[in-house]
């Protein structure tokens, strides 16, 4: 089943959250696939960009996929092991997630049982589907922030607006392959602290 790391704030009823990608969201995405605490590290940017989340009263919600863990390139336990040192480096600069949501499902990987289709894959919305479970908030007054086409399509499945961040694989999508796009964003920005201010104007 896929792992979920949250903080205890269940039914505090926020009303409304931010949902964010992981890699090139948050932080660099590095060459193939993160797979140890020593190769993470944020955006100079994001430590702020979550405290103005936090003060516009919504929850932050991590969701990502990790199918290097269906791939083999890491395990379970390394990315449990990234996600302490994220939580470290925000709890250190005053703020912290709420969740943390990841899918190590990949239906082409090789390590059972990740190597199947399941539906907390993005752009299916099954870690969408476990945070309704877990807090109260209204989709509609929610968001979702990505750098990658999949996390646009997750947050029109799920009924939240949504920005495409520039930063990470973001150029890319949008130079190379929005003609491709059957789903657009709301909004396309540079990064993830431009994304806040968006939210701020539109709250």
């Amino acid at each position: 089943m896929d792992r979920n790391q949250g903080t205890g704030n269940w039914g505090r009823g926020a009303g409304k959250a931010v949902f964010l990608d992981r890699d090139g969201t948050i932080n660099p995405d590095a060459e193939g696939y993160i797979h140890h605490p020593d190769q993470f590290e944020l955006f100079s940017y994001t430590i702020e960009a979550i405290k103005k989340i936090h003060a516009l009263g919504y929850y932050v919600f991590v969701v990502t996929n990790q199918s290097g863990i269906a791939r083999g390139y890491f395990t379970m336990e390394e990315v449990e092991a990234i996600h302490a040192k994220l939580s470290r480096q925000l709890e250190d600069g005053g703020t912290h997630l709420d969740a943390i949501y990841y899918s190590p499902y990949l239906k082409e990987g090789t390590i059972p049982p990740w190597n199947c289709e399941h539906p907390t894959r993005k752009p299916n919305i099954g870690m969408f589907d476990q945070a309704m479970r877990d807090f109260e908030f209204n989709p509609h007054l929610s968001w979702m922030i990505g750098d990658k086409y999949q996390d646009i399509e997750f947050g029109y499945r799920a009924g939240l607006k949504t920005i495409l961040v520039l930063s990470g694989n973001g150029k890319k999508e949008f130079f190379e392959n929005r003609e491709n796009w059957i789903i657009k964003p709301d909004f396309v920005v540079q990064d993830l602290l431009s994304a806040v201010d968006v939210i701020e104007l539109m709250s």
